[in-house]
């Protein structure tokens, strides 16, 4: 029986999550029907439009992701703090920027006077619209419900596009986190849809690269979480590993995947692999069947166990997975 999103997603335990949705037609979301010979396409940029819209809406950061012919993936970050330190007229703005709001709410805006009683209204509005803000639940609301009325709009249909609900797995460690990551980066190249993670049309590995071949301004992406180096005293926000590693990374993995390549895999791992403790053949394990080894939670035996106890569970699903893959 599916679990309740609420026991899904806990911030007291991680703020980083992965989350996929797959379509529930035939058809699909993007790439040519080979049956009917429709190309679907043009689809993957409205997705990817999509995102960039939403994570400069929401308090939700986007770390990773990757849209494929019939579902998407994206690692997502809440960042609650930011939600929090929001004024209400910064939260109604970007509360406008999705839905009209209320009479209050334009009122406010329009400058216009409210009265005691209106304005303790208003803060009620407001401060549920904060919490939304912050909410992985409204933010795949966001993405998938405008996919689904563009598609259906196309297809000239109605009816449900998705599946009822999007999978989430919480990403409770480093581990976890850079693993989910180069898993996801990696999709198109492991569907065979591309030769190479700079060639992988509409993924965040590609903007990421495109950014550091800008022979003007070396940069990051200004819609994904940047990637700030290994963890320190005064760490800036960001994701905890360098940028270099985590491409170099990325790439070699992507090489194990192609039969073509297997013998001239240079067999010294990188950095960042030497810092999480993992050996090559956990980390072509976890990057090829990510979400076949894990449920609902990933990371170290012991966070996966105080995740659960915490949300009043009796079973560790995945643990056993989680020793085999994660530990040392």
């Amino acid at each position: 029986m599916p679990k309740a999103r609420k026991t899904l997603i806990s911030l007291e335990d991680t703020p980083y999550y992965h989350c996929v949705s797959r379509c529930v037609r035939r058809s699909f979301l993007c790439g040519k029907d080979k049956l009917t010979g429709a190309n679907y396409e043009h689809r993957r940029q409205w997705v990817e439009k999509r995102l960039i819209i939403l994570s400069g809406v929401f308090a939700i950061d986007l770390c990773a992701y990757a849209v494929m012919s019939n579902h998407t993936h994206v690692v997502l970050r809440v960042n609650k703090s930011k939600a929090e330190s929001w004024t209400n007229r910064q939260v109604i703005e970007r509360w406008h920027q999705l839905y009209a709001g209320n009479y209050l709410s334009q009122r406010f805006l329009a400058g216009q006077t409210l009265g005691v009683a209106e304005k303790k209204q208003l803060d009620t509005f407001v401060q549920t619209w904060r919490e939304r803000l912050f909410s992985i639940s409204w933010f795949m609301r966001n993405l998938n419900e405008h996919i689904a009325r563009q598609a259906n709009r196309e297809d000239k249909c109605t009816g449900r596009f998705w599946e009822g609900r999007f999978k989430s797995q919480a990403l409770l460690d480093d581990k976890a986190l850079a693993a989910c990551m180069a898993y996801v980066d990696l999709n198109p190249v492991r569907a065979c849809m591309a030769d190479t993670p700079e060639t992988s049309d509409h993924t965040s590995v590609k903007e990421r690269i495109r950014c550091t071949q800008n022979a003007e301004r070396i940069h990051q992406p200004k819609h994904l979480l940047a990637f700030v180096g290994n963890p320190r005293q005064n760490m800036p926000d960001g994701l905890p590993f360098e940028l270099n590693d985590y491409l170099a990374l990325v790439d070699l993995t992507g090489k194990v995947y192609r039969n073509d390549k297997r013998g001239s895999i240079n067999q010294h791992l990188p950095p960042l692999l030497e810092r999480l403790s993992l050996t090559q053949n956990q980390w072509e394990a976890l990057t090829r069947d990510f979400e076949k080894h894990f449920s609902y939670f990933v990371g170290s035996a012991n966070s996966i166990k105080v995740a659960y106890q915490r949300q009043g569970y009796t079973r560790s699903p995945g643990l056993r997975s989680c020793l085999a893959l994660l530990s040392p």
